[in-house]
């Protein structure tokens, strides 16, 4: 079990190794919930998350023996990542296994550090066996991502860092998957003799942590969630023992609340984040966690995204913020057809943001094109007058909401 002074002899080995993450105060944000809220940028963390902390701590407490064998661990995201980077750092060979359906852009980020990939297994879990079998067979220590006395101290420095950089803090909010992150914040603050209160937010399909503190049956995940950085489905009893002890509070919230958060940080503070580090915003947006109007920090845990969910997410909250709505038609495939449907449109004041003409898919009959548009309106009122001025030019469309 870590201690408090483990996290302080994290912060003193750490101090040059990795980056002392900005605290950034949010105008926009404190106007919106009527509290100062300050984020605390771990996506400008190296490797882009948390991670890196936790793994160079972890790897400088290994013994001569230990280091000349090499390290192994399992993850598809942030913790391959923060692992690969520390043992580079540090010297020292790494192996990392990750699940067969890894895209090829995480892949490379791991291999860009240095790491031995091995692709195996359809699951995390089926991945965790091979690792816990390589560890054992070649001699390698496994670093686990979270349920670790020294992974959870080095997480826990972030906590030391918000309370010297914002000492009159009186809220923390910590994205929480396997609890590695927050019960390290969690302990690094309440043992500074803080009264802070420390309070972390998981995906809805993927909450553990809180059926472990409900006291009731443990399902682990209910379904996908766009928070693969928090998407574990046992946490460590190590870190349920701490969160019992150090938080005040778990909440969850779900993709589409996470998502608008994403996209309302890029558009309004000009980071971008990956779901799970938006998960804290989301928590005070949906209304999860009452600020009290204090002083409050949200642990941004990284930004490591893949470009196109955030390509998907960017257009989707935009559909919410500006008002775009998408409609569809099946046209004849005729010269002319389409700039009248497009003249009927900027006639009625409406804007198209976005169109796109199909006339090759199998729903598609003959001497027809499928044609899309993403139109931005005014308001329902204004909707339903376009669609109609649409079909009194005989072209019926619908609107989608998939």
């Amino acid at each position: 079990m870590p201690t408090f002074q483990d996290i302080q002899d994290a912060r003193k080995f750490l101090r040059g190794k990795t980056e002392i993450t900005p605290l950034m105060y949010s105008k926009t944000f404190s106007d919106m919930f009527n509290a100062p809220i300050y984020l605390k940028l771990e996506n400008f963390q190296k490797t882009g998350s948390f991670k890196s902390r936790g793994a160079l701590f972890k790897i400088s407490m290994l013994t001569e023996k230990e280091k000349t064998a090499g390290v192994v661990a399992c993850s598809a995201g942030n913790h391959a990542q923060g692992v690969a980077f520390a043992a580079r750092a540090s010297g020292i060979s790494s192996k990392i296994v990750m699940p067969s359906y890894t895209i090829s852009a995480k892949i490379n980020a791991v291999r860009n550090y240095g790491a031995e990939i091995l692709l195996h297994g359809d699951s995390y879990a089926e991945s965790y066996l091979e690792a816990k079998r390589i560890a054992l067979s070649e001699g390698r220590t496994f670093i686990d991502g979270f349920n670790d006395r020294f992974i959870i101290s080095g997480q826990g420095t972030i906590g030391l860092e918000i309370i010297e950089q914002l000492p009159e803090v009186e809220n923390v909010i910590v994205p929480t998957g396997g609890g590695g992150l927050i019960s390290g914040i969690a302990m690094a603050i309440k043992e500074s003799g803080k009264t802070t209160r420390v309070y972390g937010v998981q995906s809805e399909n993927c909450d553990a942590v809180i059926q472990n503190l409900s006291g009731g049956p443990v399902v682990g995940s209910r379904g996908f969630t766009i928070a693969d950085g928090i998407a574990v489905q046992n946490p460590g009893d190590m870190n349920i023992e701490l969160i019992r002890k150090y938080v005040d509070n778990v909440v969850s919230v779900n993709d589409e609340q996470m998502a608008y958060a994403l996209f309302k940080l890029l558009e309004r503070q000009k980071i971008v984040v990956e779901a799970s580090g938006a998960a804290p915003l989301a928590a005070i947006i949906s209304g999860k966690i009452d600020l009290k109007g204090k002083p409050t920090v949200l642990v941004v845990s990284g930004g490591n995204i893949d470009l196109l969910l955030l390509s998907k997410i960017i257009f989707k909250s935009m559909e919410i913020d500006l008002g775009l709505v998408r409609i569809e038609c099946k046209i004849p495939d005729r010269p002319g057809t389409l700039q009248k449907i497009t003249s009927s449109i900027s006639a009625s004041g409406a804007n198209i943001f976005h169109a796109e003409v199909d006339n090759l898919s199998q729903d598609t009959p003959v001497g027809y094109q499928n044609i899309r548009f993403s139109i931005n309106v005014r308001d329902k009122d204004h909707l339903d007058i376009l669609l109609e001025r649409l079909k009194e030019s005989g072209y019926k469309f619908v609107v989608k909401s998939d």
